[in-house]
């Protein structure tokens, strides 16, 4: 057992146990096959399949081998600001902790070997970077208040930060935007106000609740998912070409035609759904584990 891993139990005591066994048996093989219209009908097909796990090692090595394929991806987004940028996913032993990116280290850079467990009160337990501090008021918050979510993303992007100052929602005007309909929040509290507080991430965090994303008014986009790590990198890469797409029409003078509510719910059920979001990064992981080998060093 690694010093990490016997610090790691040492935090966790027997309290813990009833909690990692439910927890055990509801989340082995939790990203079980869903139906899909996509799904090809004919046997045979080459085609991508929600993987199951034989126990929590097997799970673990799999969330931290895609986080870092989503810092990747972020790279690859241009979504890097500075030491700006956080993505976590919870661990699918210890419920109360959290892998995640490095502080200061370029999404480029990540890779298995410098990442990050933190449990929600900031401490790392294993790892050895530091942790963002404004990435961990907020995404701690978020994990701890709501269980159900598995994972979440959040950088300081060009469009959505600059969309955020509206003080909007996203309007529906392209299929692209189904995906958020009636699934997205515009937060105002502490807007523009830098989260390092433990009482502002527990207030932001309220707004997470049957949601996919969020805008932070003055502050930026935030995704999660209670699916994957997968499925809420590609939501936020969706949310954030959302708000390029919004601002570029709108930056002709002239209104574009809203979808119907109707057309727009028919469009979310069949587009939207967090199944989707993980399919449609399939093809970012195969890109980068074929040319980026490295992250998972």
């Amino acid at each position: 057992m690694s010093a990490g891993r016997a610090i790691l139990r040492r935090l966790i005591g027997k309290q813990w146990n009833m909690a990692r066994v439910m927890h055990q048996m509801s989340e082995i093989g939790a990203l079980s096959k869903e139906q899909s219209i996509y799904e090809p009908t004919q046997s045979g097909r080459i085609f991508p399949e929600i993987p199951k796990f034989s126990n929590l090692e097997e799970e673990r090595e799999y969330r931290k081998q895609r986080l870092v394929a989503s810092c990747r991806a972020f790279a690859l987004e241009e979504f890097d600001f500075g030491a700006a940028g956080h993505l976590t996913v919870r661990d699918p032993e210890y419920p109360h902790m959290y892998w995640t990116n490095p502080m200061a280290v370029h999404f480029s850079q990540v890779k298995l070997s410098n990442l990050v467990l933190a449990d929600h009160d900031g401490t790392v337990v294993e790892g050895a970077h530091a942790i963002n501090r404004a990435g961990f008021v907020l995404h701690a918050a978020v994990h701890k208040m709501h269980p159900d979510i598995i994972a979440m993303c959040h950088a300081h992007t060009v469009y959505g930060t600059a969309f955020s100052s509206l003080g909007r929602k996203l309007a529906s005007i392209t299929q692209d935007t189904t995906t958020f309909f009636e699934k997205h929040a515009l937060i105002k509290d502490d807007a523009g106000k830098v989260a390092v507080e433990v009482d502002a991430g527990e207030r932001i965090a309220q707004s997470f609740e049957d949601v996919r994303g969020a805008i932070h008014q003055n502050h930026g986009l935030f995704s999660v998912s209670r699916h994957s790590i997968d499925a809420a990198a590609f939501t936020f890469i969706q949310l954030e070409r959302c708000c390029k797409q919004q601002l570029a029409v709108e930056a002709i003078g002239i209104k574009p035609v809203e979808l119907s509510p109707e057309v727009a719910r028919y469009s979310h059920e069949h587009v939207g759904s967090e199944y989707m979001s993980w399919l449609n990064f399939q093809p970012v992981w195969g890109l980068l584990l074929e040319t980026q080998p490295d992250m998972l060093d």
